[in-house]
């Protein structure tokens, strides 16, 4: 299913977007039909092109069209703009693309007959999903309102999804994680920074996704709520759909703070683990110098060009002097052990 849809002179349907589906046997759908006085509603391509116009970048033939219904995305530029015939709505959408996720501008223009759509691409493929939802609910595409509804429906899904990826990163490493605050892998062995640093370059990638998918709620929520006066007391089925969906935009943005919460944490844990075992690595020749220092002054001591030292003289003076330098070294170590520094 493509998300293009072929211009109206064209006579050969196409593939997923020109057949006429009959609307499924809905309460919904039968509740908004008798609200309107109508029958059950058909999916029609050309009724959703006479009121959807798609302008991706770099398409004049599309701009032109656009310019027809009074719509200048430039004067707009990248604010919530209002006009006497338009409202300008724009968007930041994310999107998964394989292993990677995108960020791209969408601006709505969005009058009473028809809404204008400024996007990467002519054929974006997060808007199939919005094709998908007014073949189930065809009644929306009667209104321009309802076009805009199906599409801000596709940004925030995608958006749910962006999210749920980074949900699974965080998952996928779980078990290096358990290993970094447990501070040894599982071969017992010590894990320092250098062991976590693909870890955690992973993680500050998954805080930027859900970080950035905040942000793109927070303008995914406003042009809702935007469209949902614009909609005022004219359409209460719709209205109540753009209402459930308002509720669903802060639930993700919820999960999404809740999955920011969860990785800042992580990585306070993770650091606070490699700090800890750093910290014990200074404290280990800490204590190594406080047990030799001793024994390396009198070292320095009897390393001295003398004329007379009398212990050189004594049968026992080398003797005494091992001794005295093993003492030396016992009497710190002591006191670091009777101390707890060793634990």
């Amino acid at each position: 299913m493509t998300t293009t849809l072929p211009e109206p002179t064209s006579l050969v349907p196409a593939p997923g977007v020109d057949r006429v589906v009959p609307a499924p046997a809905r309460g919904g759908l039968d509740l908004h039909a008798r609200a309107h006085g109508t029958g059950a509603p058909r999916f029609d391509p050309r009724v959703l092109r006479s009121r959807w116009v798609q302008v991706g970048v770099g398409d004049p033939d599309a701009t032109a069209r656009a310019a027809e219904h009074g719509v200048d995305f430039a004067a707009a530029g990248g604010r919530v703009w209002e006009t006497d015939a338009h409202v300008y709505l724009p968007v930041t959408a994310t999107r998964r693309d394989g292993d990677r996720v995108a960020y791209e501008r969408i601006v709505l223009a969005l009058s009473p007959d028809v809404v204008v759509t400024a996007q990467p691409q002519r054929h974006y493929g997060v808007f199939d999903k919005a094709i998908a939802r007014m073949r189930r609910t065809p009644w929306l595409i009667g209104s321009s309102y309802g076009i805009a509804y199906a599409l801000l429906y596709a940004l925030n899904e995608a958006a749910d999804r962006v999210v749920a990826y980074a949900s699974d990163l965080l998952e996928d490493m779980s078990d290096e994680i358990d290993e970094a605050t447990r501070g040894v892998d599982a071969r017992g062995r010590e894990i320092g920074v250098s062991d976590m640093q693909d870890t955690i370059t992973r993680m500050n990638r998954a805080e930027e996704i859900v970080s950035r998918a905040q942000e793109s709620q927070l303008s995914l929520a406003r042009a809702a709520r935007h469209l949902r006066s614009e909609i005022a007391d004219s359409d209460p089925v719709l209205a109540g759909l753009v209402e459930t969906l308002v509720a669903d935009i802060d639930g993700v943005k919820q999960h999404a703070g809740f999955e920011h919460d969860k990785v800042r944490y992580l990585q306070q844990a993770i650091m606070t683990s490699l700090d800890v075992k750093q910290a014990q690595i200074v404290k280990v020749f800490t204590i190594i110098t406080a047990v030799f220092l001793p024994p390396t002054l009198i070292a320095s001591f009897y390393g001295m060009n003398f004329t007379h030292m009398p212990e050189l003289d004594r049968p026992s003076g080398f003797t005494v002097t091992v001794l005295l330098t093993l003492v030396a070294a016992v009497i710190p170590l002591a006191y670091i052990k009777r101390r707890g520094w060793l634990r």
